[in-house]
């Protein structure tokens, strides 16, 4: 089953505890619907530039786009 990251951006000098918060919100999200994911995590691009992201399967795609609206999502590749 393919794998998807979907990804939110923020920027400014607290970008990177911005993106923290937000990916503790992502995880509840998961609790709170019964919903699997792959990881969760923050991608650290520079100073004032940070992204949170969550790696999901392709079959929940529509939940997790209506609800939370991610900025980007890409396909997730193993490496």
């Amino acid at each position: 089953m393919r794998k998807l990251r979907l990804l939110w951006d923020f920027r400014g000098p607290d970008s990177l505890e911005i993106a923290k918060h937000h990916v503790i919100h992502l995880k509840e999200f998961t609790q709170i619907d019964k919903l699997s994911f792959v990881e969760a995590s923050v991608i650290e691009q520079n100073k004032y530039i940070n992204s949170a992201f969550i790696i999901i399967f392709e079959i929940d795609l529509e939940v997790f786009k209506t609800a939370l609206k991610p900025h980007r999502i890409t396909i997730y590749n193993e490496q």
